[in-house]
């Protein structure tokens, strides 16, 4: 829709009519007053102006045009509230994309037409059992066709057959995951047979894709299968019921996520119209920043067994990446919410969702009840737990408040703490491989360090180069390839026993290896013995250049005293950089992270490693 378009809704609108079909509102002075119904208030502090068409609330804050109005109240996105806006003033709005001819339209009426399919079947005799599961659910055969539900025959070709007589192609079918093949079948059979079927929508309601539940308890079939990718169907991307849930998500600026169809299909019936559900094994960080357009805040409603709490803490570390803010709400053992609704009825998931906690205080009291944090041991293993909840919060704000509730909760010095988050690689940390120090002797680094190879290149080709590095004061450990590590003792050795030549008897396979591949290198390099020495030099001093990484990072977090403290030991470090005639800046970053402790496992048991 053009901005022209817009403004001449917005020009003929009148909010004060609009407001005042949901705000009881008085006239105050110039504008009229009442009591706010985006956060509840009971005061005057809500205020329309008719005169400039606008809105705010001197409370809560929210404030904006008529178009913001009906998006905060109820919901709409911003196309949704010009249309219902224009609807009122007399002005039509063209539906999105109608001048734009859909190329996957004819997929699309195939999945329409599958999806009236299996809702039919539910009706049929054929449907009974998977009526009776339904009633036992407590769900009527309305309320199922209402949610989409229906079920797929338990019979090789009944889809495939069906969608032949309506002049269906089979090639389209097999694209959409409608029809699958095998080796041992002569013919493409129907992918779901003798399951409940669950219709998968996009935002304007249009099936996409479907999930399947088997009916059969003594079936060696998966439980659940979702139809595959497709040109319309991106199973990373989309959140089940998001369709119907986003305007309730918007209103009431929070979205529960639970772990599956049934499950967001109980909360919906509950009035909890604000329920999602991710379609596969783990949330994935696509379907977090769609969420993140609704709401920041989000309720996770999954099981409290070990793997429901593994799931919890992965998904809320997704979520804190996107920017929404992960509440746990903790079910009952054995209960999820839909079998929690059936025998208790709606007020339970209300009452649990209002005791619901942060994500990182969660963590914090699995480790105190679990007695991690009464031994030494145990809290360093704890710290291994919350590093990944810590490292993935987006919002600086509560990332601080993160680090002083963990160090709190822990025990341990604020410095220690951000020093592990850097390390591990927190904000600003630039994600790569661990180094080289983690691998074994036989091992061959697939990427070596450019320096690392081209010192060991120059000291292969002249050994004598090995004296003028012990000069300035290398050692093998500045060097983290191990095989490279091997080598240069082994020429360290011969400068030390004052021999010409250099005994390789003792040497790996690996760095014997490593030697003769240096020794095929053809490559010229002009004025060795000053190259060698500047890398010797780059070497001598990376751990100078990474560790002023590490504080850039570790100011980010740090408190007033600390960073005192961080950018002291910054300009001691540049000093001794420029004193040695090396650029603090010089070379690129390094892969960050310690090898995973044995502690990790300990975390891991307790749920918080995937």
């Amino acid at each position: 829709m053009s901005d022209s378009l817009v403004e001449d809704i917005r020009a003929r609108a009148d909010i004060l009519e609009i407001v005042g079909e949901h705000v009881q509102l008085r006239r105050s002075g110039k504008s009229y007053r009442g009591p706010c119904p985006l956060h509840g208030g009971d005061g005057p502090n809500f205020a329309v102006d008719p005169q400039r068409q606008i809105f705010k609330c001197f409370v809560c804050g929210e404030g904006g045009d008529v178009f913001g109005f009906l998006m905060k109240h109820l919901g709409f996105e911003f196309p949704d509230a010009v249309r219902h806006v224009g609807a009122r003033v007399g002005i039509e709005v063209p539906e999105r994309d109608e001048h734009r001819e859909d190329p996957y339209a004819p997929l699309r009426g195939v999945l329409a037409f599958a999806a009236e399919w299996y809702r039919d079947r539910l009706r049929e005799p054929s449907g009974e059992g998977a009526r009776n599961y339904l009633r036992g659910r407590g769900l009527s055969l309305e309320d199922a066709l209402d949610f989409g539900i229906g079920y797929a025959d338990d019979e090789w070709r009944a889809l495939r057959t069906a969608a032949t007589r309506h002049g269906i192609e089979e090639r389209t079918l097999l694209e959409l995951g409608l029809l699958a093949t095998s080796e041992k079948a002569e013919e493409p059979y129907d992918r779901f047979r003798g399951r409940l079927m669950f219709t998968i929508h996009d935002l304007r309601d249009r099936p996409i894709g479907f999930g399947g539940r088997i009916l059969d308890a003594r079936s060696d079939a998966p439980k659940y299968i979702n139809s595959p990718e497709s040109p319309v169907f991106h199973k990373g991307e989309e959140l089940y019921a998001l369709d119907r849930a986003r305007h309730a998500i918007r209103r009431e600026d929070h979205a529960a996520i639970a772990e599956g169809f049934t499950d967001v299909i109980a909360l919906h019936r509950a009035g909890l119209e604000f329920a999602v559900a991710g379609l596969g094994t783990s949330f994935t960080a696509a379907q977090a920043r769609r969420l993140v357009r609704y709401s920041q805040r989000a309720y996770l409603l999954y099981d409290s067994d070990s793997a429901g709490l593994r799931a919890t803490f992965r998904t809320g570390d997704i979520l804190l990446a996107a920017g929404v803010h992960p509440m746990v709400v903790s079910l009952p053992s054995g209960e999820d919410p839909d079998s929690l609704i059936r025998k208790e009825g709606p007020a339970a998931i209300r009452h649990l969702m209002d005791d619901a906690v942060d994500l990182l205080e969660r963590k914090l009291q699995i480790l105190r009840r679990e007695g991690y944090l009464d031994r030494v041991e145990g809290r360093r293993r704890a710290v291994d737990g919350l590093l990944s909840t810590l490292r993935a919060v987006a919002d600086p704000a509560l990332r601080d408040i993160y680090v002083d509730r963990a160090v709190e909760g822990l025990g341990i010095r604020r410095e220690t703490l951000v020093h592990e988050i850097v390390r591990s690689g927190g904000p600003g940390a630039t994600r790569r491989p661990p180094a080289p120090t983690a691998r074994t002797p036989d091992d061959h680094p697939r990427v070596e360090s450019r320096i690392e190879r081209e010192f060991l290149l120059l000291l292969v080709r002249d050994p004598a180069l090995a004296r003028r590095a012990l000069r300035v004061g290398l050692s093998s450990d500045h060097l983290r390839d191990p095989p490279a590590r091997e080598i240069f003792e082994i020429f360290s050795m011969a400068v030390d026993e004052g021999e010409d030549t250099v005994d390789w008897s003792s040497a790996s396979p690996a760095a014997r290896e490593r030697r003769a591949e240096l020794q095929e290198v053809d490559e010229e390099i002009r004025d060795p013995g000053q190259v060698f020495e500047a890398a010797a030099r780059r070497l001598l001093y990376r751990g100078h250049r990474e560790r002023l990484d590490e504080i850039n990072r570790e100011l980010q977090l740090a408190d007033t005293e600390q960073q005192r403290r961080l950018l002291s030991e910054k300009q001691e470090l540049a000093q001794e950089l420029r004193a040695a005639g090396e650029a603090a800046t010089f070379m690129p970053r390094p892969g960050q992270g310690r090898p995973a402790s044995a502690g990790r496992q300990g975390a891991a048991s307790a749920g918080f490693t995937g």
